[in-house]
């Protein structure tokens, strides 16, 4: 796609010049770490020949092991480290985790049981069998299921049942007619309160 601010991609032509340079400066470091490690294998090797009086025949087959060792080690390297973080990957999506900078092979568990949001995409067990995917058209919500007064399963409304407010207008002759029934009316009015939350 062409930027309209950018005529002839000079932008998007240098970001690309820069990965690359970057690129060849990391692969730059890998050589001289590698040039690094070959001279202190040299160097070992003749120093204990002159200081071990070893035979030069020992001494070179001694050598070549190293570093064959080495070259071994060094193409190696990508596909172990390749493979790790596949099976990083894999094992982190599978147990719900996640991968990448700071995480481990065996993420952290985070518990859902309050509900909460799923920002990438991520691999779950389902009840009936088999794996679902949640979070792959962008960030999902969970929600915990309660079990409603009718025994229906479904979310909830709230996080609490809603005030209720009940207004009671008593008309007595007095004071002395009032006292007299007053514990009957308290019940009347539970009782009536009680039935309204149940819905009856």
């Amino acid at each position: 796609m062409v930027d309209p601010g950018d005529p002839g991609g000079l932008t998007s032509s240098f970001d690309e010049t820069e990965r690359k340079a970057e690129a060849l400066s990391g692969r730059l470091l890998d050589l001289r770490l590698e040039a690094d490690a070959f001279s202190r294998t040299m160097s070992r090797a003749l120093t204990g020949a002159v200081v071990g009086g070893r035979q030069l025949d020992d001494v070179l087959k001694s050598l070549v092991l190293r570093l064959s060792d080495m070259t071994l080690k060094a193409a190696l390297t990508p596909l172990t480290n390749g493979l790790a973080g596949g099976l990083q990957s894999l094992l982190g999506g599978l147990l719900g985790g996640a991968s990448g900078p700071g995480a481990g092979v065996m993420p952290t568990v985070t518990p859902f049981a309050t509900g909460g949001v799923i920002g990438a995409p991520t691999w779950f067990p389902l009840a009936a069998g088999g794996l679902g995917l949640a979070g792959e058209a962008g960030p999902e919500a969970i929600v915990p299921l309660v079990r409603g007064a009718d025994g229906r399963l479904g979310i909830a409304g709230g996080t609490g049942e809603a005030p209720v407010r009940v207004t009671v207008n008593i008309t007595a002759q007095d004071a002395a007619s009032f006292r007299a029934s007053e514990v009957y009316l308290t019940g009347q009015i539970a009782r009536a309160v009680a039935r309204g939350r149940r819905g009856l």
